[in-house]
């Protein structure tokens, strides 16, 4: 017999906040739709899971550690709490108050102002003085993510499920290649040297619908290769095209339907179309993405703004009713096991000379200057953040990366905590023993992206060295170790990679 729980709270701010993300600095209280967090909890007697998917861009070891050490005698254990975020940028900021184990990562900006000079100051576009301050935003999420997890464990009822799958354009690779071999996230791809963008896309949609013992449905899993950043240069509170495709669904199956939204491998992904290029409706602000003077073309909405997360909400909702006019018998009875694996990665190292090249633009930028603002943070991202990079690599080989692996029957759940590139998703999907398999990404820390040998040879953001942690080696070492724990509980044979827990 499987038991399934629900729970789902909101933390919607009730106060302005810094918002998560972007080389600029955000401030807002306006709300475009409200935040939550939404934990479903699986048990079988003699195994446990609990996922809960956070509104945020990321959810933090040290947040990880915090909910569970909240988590009371409540008969489950805290190491089977898998927490993610579908990587929102329009959230809150937060930090734990007291220094803990956490990411080496730091926001562009903190980095950059470990190097300014003393007679230069950074003069901000927003102030964030009276927002909440991210202590306290800390301990509030982690509040509200327990409780989830609590609620969702101790409503646990018998029920069933039916894996379901659909297909929606959602993501779109985000990465532009030139006939130089280098490569810009956020390229202009109407150029006489573009020749490619660097990877694909993935359309599918894995879904788990979940009942009661009676037949009803309670909730859907949904699992996209995309993260939620249609809004992410607009300086509002929002739940982003997910926030969408829950009020298009609970408008067809009932407000008390749960959604738990899952972002798969789509670190090199985004929901715009690099291509058929679409302007904002209003002026956006990073310098990675504005246009010079660009074509008008006729394709989606802007995938900046309000109108593109009702066009992604409509398709993935509209998909997941097909899906669900597909599905199979319910199954009230399954194998059900949970490994955990904390795997050891090489930390991506930068050499002496990238060290003197960053030193040397730093010193040349700030020579003379006496301010800096908001649209230089983005330029000299990639040098401060190759210094930080020296500076931990003194005292530090490897980085540990928790790493989830479940099984419920025919069906596999596998974490990691990167913003992982979708290549390294695509052959643990394609070689997974599961007949269905849901990645989880940036679940149990954020260490930022993990990019392809190709992204990291193009170079720009999300390939440097300042871009993440673990670089292509350790990709290959994570996909060996997330298809041996799949292998494992499917019947294989264990294999070398990483330590069970």
């Amino acid at each position: 017999m499987i038991q399934f729980g629900w729970a789902e709270v909101d933390i919607t701010p009730k106060e302005k906040i810094a918002l998560a993300g972007e080389f600029f600095e955000r401030a807002t209280a306006e709300v475009e739709t409200p935040l939550t967090v939404t934990a479903l909890a699986i048990d079988t007697g003699d195994e446990q899971t609990v996922i809960c998917s956070c509104d945020l861009v990321s959810v933090s070891a040290d947040l990880c550690a915090a909910v569970r050490s909240r988590i009371g005698d409540i008969g489950l254990d805290p190491r089977k709490i898998i927490l993610c975020a579908v990587h929102i940028h329009n959230s809150y900021t937060y930090r734990r108050r007291a220094a803990g184990a956490g990411e080496m990562s730091s926001s562009s900006l903190d980095i950059i102002k470990r190097y300014m000079p003393p007679e230069c100051r950074y003069v901000p576009e927003v102030t964030s003085d009276d927002c909440m301050d991210p202590g306290d935003a800390f301990e509030f999420l982690a509040d509200s993510v327990a409780a989830a997890v609590t609620e969702a464990w101790t409503s646990r009822a018998a029920g069933g499920y039916a894996p379901g799958f659909g297909r929606a354009a959602v993501g779109m690779n985000r990465r532009v290649c030139y006939s130089d071999g280098t490569a810009k996230m956020w390229g202009d791809a109407d150029s006489s040297t573009f020749t490619e963008l660097e990877g694909g896309n993935d359309s599918g949609i894995e879904l788990l619908f979940v009942y009661d013992a009676a037949g009803n449905m309670t909730g859907i899993a949904a699992d996209i290769a995309c993260p939620a950043q249609v809004m992410e240069q607009r300086s509002v509170i929002s739940s982003d095209y997910w926030g969408k495709v829950k009020i298009l669904l609970r408008e067809k199956y009932g407000s008390g339907l749960f959604l738990l939204p899952l972002c798969s491998a789509a670190g090199d992904l985004c929901p715009r179309d690099l291509i058929r290029w679409v302007e904002p409706e209003t002026p956006i602000k990073d310098p990675n993405v504005i246009r010079v003077a660009p074509k008008r073309r006729d394709a989606d909405p802007s995938m900046f703004d309000v109108a593109g997360t009702w066009k992604i909400g409509r398709r993935v909702a509209g998909e997941i009713a097909l899906a669900l006019e597909d599905v199979g018998p319910i199954v009230t009875d399954a194998a059900h096991s949970h490994l955990v694996q904390i795997l050891s990665l090489p930390l991506r190292r930068v050499t002496d000379a990238e060290c003197a090249e960053a030193e040397a633009e730093l010193e040349k930028f700030f020579k003379g200057r006496t301010s800096l603002d908001y649209s230089d943070s983005a330029a000299l991202y990639i040098y401060a953040g190759t210094l930080q990079r020296r500076a931990v690599q003194e005292t530090v080989n490897t980085v540990p990366v928790e790493l989830h692996v479940v099984r419920l029957g025919n069906l596999a759940f596998a974490t990691d905590p990167f913003e992982l590139f979708l290549n390294y998703g695509n052959q643990i999907r394609a070689r997974s023993a599961a007949r269905q398999t849901f990645l989880i990404q940036l679940a149990n820390g954020c260490l930022s992206y993990l990019p392809t040998e190709a992204a990291e040879r193009h170079g720009h953001y999300s390939a440097y060295v300042s871009s993440g942690s673990v670089g292509h080696e350790g990709g290959a070492l994570l996909v060996g170790a997330t298809l041996d724990g799949i292998g494992r509980l499917f019947g294989g044979t264990p294999g070398d990679f990483g330590n069970e827990e």
